[in-house]
């Protein structure tokens, strides 16, 4: 994490504490930095994950800027006596960090989804956002054996920019050992974000969303795949920051 960035930390991650233009100037510094750099995204599941993953908890810890999304990250500052100032969720702030990205005529890769999620959120995403140049796009069903190619074809690009969606923490953890091999400044992990721009998974209604319980209407369309996350992990978050603040003494 940056020194110089304020944070609220969480299950031991610090996450960023800064408004959104605030934060996209930062993230514009990173891409004009030629050190490669990670940005990713934490909520109530991905800091679950970490609290029982040590090496995705390492990459969390290391990254440059972990952005707070969604409701739970709020309740855990609000129980500190803290408040993030905007909810910096990927599906939304993503789109304008590609707008920095077509701002600063940096090349974006876009990895991960099933096959033909990647190209088509990437025309979508072209179509929505003046100047956005697509340095390639590729599906994230690739074997170990494929990696060396993918990283090559990645290169080879000249992307300054690489979009991951993988899922936690696979995304977070690829990036991290491989990012310094593509040649990229900022590799971004984005979970369903490439799903969402396709076309594949609808948005929730703007009430949901400004009223942080998008991970409901999520849960109405896919329960047997989210039950887990959501009804027994949303809980078991709150235990744990609960758990966390009793035994911090404040």
């Amino acid at each position: 994490m940056r020194s110089n960035v304020p944070t609220v930390t969480v299950l031991g991650i610090r996450v960023v504490c800064l408004p959104r233009q605030q934060v996209l100037s930062v993230v514009g510094e990173l891409l004009d930095s030629p050190a490669p750099d990670l940005l990713a995204y934490a909520n109530a599941h991905s800091l679950n994950l970490a609290v029982r993953h040590p090496a995705y908890r390492r990459v969390l810890h290391d990254a440059a800027l972990v952005l707070n999304d969604g409701s739970g990250l709020a309740i855990a500052a609000k129980l500190q006596g803290k408040s993030f100032p905007d909810n910096l969720n990927g599906t939304d702030l993503t789109p304008e960090v590609l707008r920095l990205a077509a701002e600063r005529d940096a090349p974006v890769y876009f990895l991960g989804g099933e096959p033909g999620i990647a190209e088509t959120a990437a025309r979508n995403l072209t179509a929505r956002i003046p100047g956005l140049r697509v340095a390639g796009a590729r599906h994230g069903f690739f074997t170990p054996a494929e990696e060396r190619e993918v990283l090559a074809e990645i290169k080879a690009s000249g992307a300054r920019m690489l979009v991951v969606a993988m899922g936690n923490p696979r995304q977070e953890l690829w990036l991290d050992r491989h990012l310094a091999d593509t040649g990229a400044h900022l590799g971004v992990a984005v979970g369903a974000f490439l799903d969402f721009a396709a076309g594949k998974v609808s948005r929730a209604p703007g009430w949901m969303r400004k009223a942080g319980v998008e991970w409901l209407y999520r849960l109405a369309l896919e329960p047997r795949r989210l039950f887990t996350r959501y009804v027994l992990g949303n809980p078991l978050f709150l235990a744990r920051v609960l758990l966390e603040r009793y035994k911090s003494g404040s």
